[in-house]
């Protein structure tokens, strides 16, 4: 199944980096997508599981779906996820 999540804090390429790196590390998930333009993340799954393992992880690396909490502590994370995807790119 492809499915789109749209996003919170997504700024740049660098948070790109760090979503699709951590997203593709995971079991199931494939074909990771982001859309900057739109804040959204584009992937195939076949678990129903994996779709709220997804979310999980993006809420953890501080990039919470639309909708959801946009805590300052979000904010930060998703700081310091772009910073990192911006080294390691």
């Amino acid at each position: 199944m492809k499915t789109t999540v749209h996003i919170q804090n997504l700024k740049c390429g660098g948070c790109a980096n760090t979503i699709t790196k951590n997203l593709s590390a995971l079991d199931d998930i494939s074909d990771v997508t982001i859309g900057i333009e739109d804040a959204s993340v584009t992937f195939d799954y076949t678990v129903e599981h994996s779709l709220e393992l997804v979310k999980e992880t993006l809420a953890k690396l501080g990039y919470p779906e639309d909708g959801e909490a946009n805590s300052l502590g979000s904010k930060a994370k998703s700081m310091v996820s772009c910073a990192i995807g911006k080294i390691t790119s």
